[in-house]
């Protein structure tokens, strides 16, 4: 009888495409995958440790799971990902309940993991974080069938002082482009339509392996890919957004006009502190030339409050910045403490209190932001990917390509009947504050 495994994910994109390499080699070693951890004899938890609330929550699942040895079927539990890179000695010290830990860097040695685990030797597979998928690998979608996400690169090499990544992916590496060709070519055989690039640093594709920007030439190439119809950019620096990808994202129709770009704050004091690039003068100017060049652009941006030594004053010209930008999408995070970053080291530490005070008021500025902006797309056709079927309300729900799957807005589409998977064209009738709602056009 076959091991019957079961992958937990937490964190972000690139720790979900993480996992689906890692199902499709254990569903391709002949384990039987099950979406439910009771019903499994190995689980596999893929942890997040950015920041404090992550790995809290990655403990508590690690700890919740592992009393599936006692009411259930559970033989083995593994931990991978970000959290067993960086704590792998006080993860097998203080929690007896792990059988096995894999590294941010080796988790394609899944299949001897478990074998190993299962045999009770506890193995560590972690060591540095240089591994970056160029063979196919075989590979099981989490996401639904019509879009998934590829990752073009690994680690990070910006050193921005509040960021522990580099310590946990270790330095940017590029995939190269015909891995990455063809990766999009075998998910658009599986009937991928839409194709999220992802990466640390996304804009700064190629300047390791190619010695030059080539973020540019590779979304040109992935959306050549028969099939695919829509590519998303996430995690644009701002510091390598170049005129060429300027000019590339407004002239190719297949690319999403829509740019996931973190800025993290607008005080130059601040950004400096944090080791950003440049400062608000040229964010603003940057800001302002994508605009002129493709009008219909969404902006995505994340700001971090309570940074070390964010005085009021700071704050306010913040909110200021938020209102005045008039960013289409904007996440908010309160600045973490994470040990061994320089930015934890940092006199004028923020109380957590202030911190979530500061987050609130920014989010309720963008709010108001988000509604005014949203009503611009009343009146208009948009495409619309189609993803569920609300049967109550008879509505079909979808994205329109200035959203981006699971943390942006829908679309609540009426009067029409279509395919999960199709793109079908909307007029836009209402708008909320983050979604919208229209009409279908045969």
């Amino acid at each position: 009888m076959p091991e019957k495994v079961s992958v937990v994910t937490l964190g972000c994109e690139k720790n979900l495409v993480d996992s689906e390499i890692m199902s499709g080699l254990i569903h391709q070693r002949g384990f039987t995958l099950v979406e439910k951890p009771e019903d499994a004899t190995v689980v596999i938890v893929n942890t997040c440790g950015f920041i404090d609330a992550a790995k809290e929550e990655s403990v508590n699942t690690i700890l919740s799971l592992a009393e599936l040895k006692e009411t259930a079927k559970l033989k083995a539990l593994i931990v991978s990902g970000c959290l067993t890179q960086r704590y792998k000695q006080v993860l097998m010290e203080e929690m007896p309940e792990i059988d096995g830990i894999v590294g941010t860097g080796d988790f394609h040695n899944i299949n001897g993991i478990i074998d190993e685990a299962l045999h009770g030797r506890k193995p560590v597979y972690v060591g540095n974080p240089v591994f970056t998928y160029e063979e196919k690998l075989p590979r099981l979608l989490s996401t639904p069938r019509h879009t998934a996400y590829v990752k073009i690169a690994e680690g990070c090499d910006n050193a921005c002082t509040f960021c522990s990544i580099p310590i946990m992916r270790g330095k940017f590496r590029s995939r190269s482009i015909e891995s990455i060709v063809a990766e999009a070519e075998n998910l658009a055989s599986q009937g991928v339509k839409e194709i999220s690039l992802i990466a640390q640093d996304s804009t700064n594709y190629g300047v390791d392996l190619y010695e030059g920007f080539k973020l540019p030439e590779l979304l040109n190439r992935v959306s050549e890919v028969e099939g695919v119809e829509w590519v998303r950019l996430h995690y644009a620096y701002p510091g390598f957004f170049t005129d060429e990808l300027i000019e590339t994202m407004a002239t190719n129709p297949k690319i999403c006009k829509y740019i996931d770009m973190p800025l993290q704050h607008s005080e130059d004091a601040i950004l400096k502190r944090m080791r950003r690039p440049g400062r608000q003068r040229d964010v603003r100017e940057l800001v302002a030339k994508i605009r002129a060049r493709i009008p219909e652009v969404a902006l995505r941006t994340s700001m971090i409050v309570g940074f070390p030594g964010e005085t009021e004053e700071d704050f306010a010209k913040l909110c200021e910045f938020v209102r005045e930008m008039k960013f289409d999408r904007l996440g908010v995070f309160t600045y973490s403490q994470e040990e061994d970053t320089p930015a934890s080291r940092l006199p004028d530490q923020i109380p957590d209190e202030v911190k979530e005070t500061r987050a609130s008021t920014l989010m309720e500025i963008q709010r108001q932001v988000a509604q005014e902006n949203a009503s611009k797309y009343v009146g208009r056709t948009l495409e619309v990917l189609v993803e569920r079927y609300d049967g109550r309300s008879d509505v079909f729900i979808g994205r329109s390509q200035f959203d981006a799957p699971e943390i942006d807005g829908e679309v609540y589409i009426s009067g029409i009947r279509a395919e999960i998977g199709d793109i079908r064209r909307v007029r836009i009738t209402h708008a909320y504050e983050y979604d919208l709602s229209g009409e279908g056009i045969a």
